[in-house]
């Protein structure tokens, strides 16, 4: 589609999300207690509970990516990326899921759209080692069109304070470790969707493959190798930038993301002949890294994740960083 070369012409302005997060702080602050370790602003907060013990809670949606699910009427991996992206976000703290809770809204209950979302959304919490708690369902005629539904999810980890992972190991030198992602995963899709041929089933259907579950990753991670492990990224919306809030004191500099041949199919079906610049692209898609973990080895940390049948890619490294490069994403020199 011609004249969308942004997420912003997609109609989504990640800025202005930023400029509300500023805004919003010193209120949000000004409701924290004592047992408040870190809120708004990581990817998860942390709850002191007890001596040594954290609380990790994260939320999230899926997004327009809903919209795709509601076209081809296929609603048993939606619930899949519900789970993952609130799950991997409390897994760059080093916690662990304990429980999740789901939202459903809709116009008017569907039984077996419910169930099938259902059904995904169990699926992800056993795999995630994750109870599904609870949740609520709400039926509001006049606020949905027919068919319609939104999603939200609320997971919970576990996490000792002595092992949180918060960025303040890493150092320069360290090495950029990175999980390949499944496609698209669930960001993005408002600008997908804009330049995806909407009325191709096949496309459709490629974008949804459902967001990857890291759990299992990073739980044999931080049982083998918490030591080397200075802090972790989950690549959602925002692209690759997601990788300098580990850390706003260095540089991350990218050279060696997936080549197109080496992403999932979806990203060349969707991206061929579009007109958007390479920033942009790194900026708005996971372009094939779904997960990242800053590392002073990567070595041990590639051997352990081989052996766990992952196929791990180093993709870049931290540097030292003063002034206005601080907390900076660079790609092949450039910044993003």
């Amino acid at each position: 589609m011609t004249g969308v070369l942004s997420y912003k012409d997609a109609g989504v302005d990640i800025e202005k999300a930023d400029a509300l997060v500023a805004r919003i702080r010193e209120k949000v602050k000004s409701t924290y207690g004592e047992n408040v370790v870190s809120g708004v602003g990581g990817f998860a907060c942390l709850y002191r509970i007890a001596e040594n013990k954290l609380l990790a809670a994260g939320t999230d949606g899926v997004g327009t990516k809903l919209k795709i699910a509601q076209a081809l009427d296929k609603h048993d991996t939606i619930g899949i990326d519900l789970v993952a992206m609130c799950v991997n976000d409390i897994l760059c703290t080093g916690a662990l899921p304990l429980f999740f809770m789901d939202y459903l809204a809709t116009g008017k209950l569907d039984l077996r759209v419910s169930e099938d979302i259902i059904t995904g959304i169990a699926g992800a919490c056993r795999d995630s080692g994750a109870a599904l708690i609870g949740g609520e369902t709400a039926e509001m005629p006049g606020m949905y069109a027919e068919g319609e539904y939104d999603l939200a999810g609320f997971a919970v980890g576990e996490v000792a304070e002595d092992r949180v992972i918060d960025g303040r190991k890493i150092a320069a030198g360290d090495a950029l470790v990175g999980l390949a992602s499944s496609g698209f995963h669930a960001n993005g899709f408002s600008l997908v969707r804009k330049i995806a041929d909407m009325d191709d089933r096949d496309i459709l259907a490629a974008c949804l493959v459902p967001t990857r579950l890291y759990v299992p990753q990073i739980r044999t991670l931080l049982e083998a190798a918490h030591e080397d492990i200075g802090g972790m990224a989950h690549i959602t919306g925002g692209g690759l930038l997601n990788i300098a809030r580990m850390n706003g004191d260095f540089a991350y500099h990218i050279d060696n993301m997936p080549q197109p041949e080496e992403m999932p199919d979806v990203f060349r079906t969707v991206l061929r002949g579009t007109q958007i610049p390479r920033g942009e692209l790194y900026r708005s898609f996971n372009m094939g890294i779904g997960f990242v973990i800053a590392t002073p080895d990567p070595e041990k940390l590639a051997g352990i994740l081989t052996a766990a049948g992952e196929t791990p890619r180093i993709i870049g490294r931290v540097e030292s960083a003063a002034g206005a490069e601080a907390g900076r994403v660079f790609l092949d020199g450039e910044p993003l």
